[in-house]
């Protein structure tokens, strides 16, 4: 192509496109109208201040991209595919085709600050339910024009592999987020052949199929999926600072519910004195989803970082140790810890001079975190085999690929009583 055409095709790009520069797959656009019109909406901007992985640049520093950034790419992902589909002559009209992109660009939106991290925290609901009020609102806002992507984002829309490409085990969600959430951790393992699963993707019985000629593709990306799950996502001491973020913000509530003097950002201060669950997001739709897009990241960030001067020591120690760096310990097993061992940490807790007191009751954090690269929980992959027959990918795959959930049990405390402790993981 030449120069001048080139330019022209740009020239012609730019009218109905806005073209962005992205550091995983360079420049990606997003159509002006209604998908340009919701990226520009406050709800959307909002997620430029919510981080991807959470805490996660405690151990990877470069781990600071948001949602905003994810879903970006998700969009551009779901274009690509759309477009993949299409070339092999599945009927994707415009309209269904702007409603996907739609769906999977505000997947996200309803996530609280720190992503996953305070879920069940701060608000009892599930992001997925508040993305989809989101969602209704902004329906509302712009005149049904989001009816469509709704029943796709609902799962019930007649062409079912829409709904798989925003939510299923290949979905643009995560593509996107294993490819970026490698990118900026540096995590070479989580690298994907996104390209190549996109266009390795078809469509049968109205289902969602990948073509034998890319199951190596799909099991490196299942691989990868998995491996990012434990060293990025459950990383030890990334968990070891979201628990004490969770920690922070339950001791928080105590004392707001208590009573005691307690300075916050007003957003957060309202989540903080009001237990706000599903239901109520249902019964006050409107009023709770403002409240809950003014809220933050930094919002939490500034009130952790003034929680370090409180008089309450137990407060004052986590909102510190959480801010520098100060981290619990944190020990994983593939089973159960015992109780005796639990009960000498306890013990230790309670005899500590350096802790505040009441370290025993509430600095010992006993939990289970799980993987499961591939479940049954969703539809499981379906193989497009050379002869036209549809198989699952587990009755086809020589990698052993199988549904499994890898489980591992979790104990978190202060540092300061590890030289007191016998055993455990070193």
């Amino acid at each position: 192509m030449n120069s001048n055409l080139r330019a022209a095709v740009l020239l012609l790009m730019e009218k109905t496109h806005k073209i962005l520069n992205d550091p995983v797959y360079g420049f990606i656009s997003i159509p002006y109208g209604i998908v340009f019109d919701l990226v520009e909406h406050p709800y959307f901007q909002r997620l430029r201040s919510i981080k991807q992985v959470s805490l996660t640049h405690y151990v990877y520093p470069g781990a600071l991209h948001t949602r905003f950034h994810h879903a970006l790419g998700a969009l551009h992902l779901m274009g690509e595919a759309v477009k993949s589909l299409k070339s092999k002559g599945v009927k994707i009209n415009k309209k269904e085709a702007e409603a996907v992109m739609i769906a999977i660009l505000l997947h996200d939106i309803g996530h609280g600050p720190f992503s996953h991290t305070l879920e069940h925290t701060l608000i009892e609901a599930h992001h997925e339910e508040l993305s989809l009020l989101f969602m209704e609102r902004l329906n509302d806002e712009f005149g049904g024009k989001l009816d469509l992507a709704i029943r796709i984002f609902k799962g019930e829309y007649k062409k079912h592999f829409l709904h798989q490409l925003v939510t299923g085990q290949l979905d643009m969600d995560r593509m996107d987020y294993l490819n970026r959430d490698s990118y900026f951790t540096g995590v070479s393992e989580g690298v994907i052949g996104y390209d190549r699963i996109i266009k390795m993707l078809n469509v049968a019985e109205d289902r969602l199929v990948v073509e034998q000629k890319g199951i190596y593709s799909v099991e490196r990306f299942l691989t990868s999926r998995r491996i990012m799950y434990w060293q990025v996502y459950l990383h030890k001491t990334v968990v070891s600072a979201e628990q004490m973020l969770i920690l922070v913000l339950q001791r928080a509530r105590q004392l707001a519910e208590r009573g005691d003097q307690l300075w916050a950002p007003p957003s957060l201060d309202y989540f903080l004195h009001n237990r706000v669950t599903s239901a109520d997001f249902l019964n006050r739709r409107n009023d709770l989803l403002d409240c809950f897009a003014a809220l933050d990241d930094t919002d939490i960030t500034s009130a952790v970082k003034a929680w370090q001067k409180h008089s309450d020591a137990l407060l004052s120690y986590l909102s510190f140790g959480l801010i520098n760096r100060r981290l619990f310990r944190l020990e994983f097993s593939n089973e159960p810890f015992p109780e005796a061992y639990l009960n000498s940490i306890r013990a230790a807790l309670r005899g500590c001079k350096d802790l505040p007191r009441g370290a025993a009751e509430l600095f010992l954090i006993n939990g289970e975190e799980s993987n499961s690269a591939y479940t049954l929980n969703k539809e499981e992959i379906m193989v497009l085999t050379k002869e036209g027959t549809v198989v699952p990918m587990s009755k086809i795959s020589d990698f052993g690929i199988a549904p499994r959930t890898f489980r591992k049990y979790f104990i978190c405390y202060p540092k300061e009583i590890r030289g007191e402790l016998a055993g455990g993981d070193t």
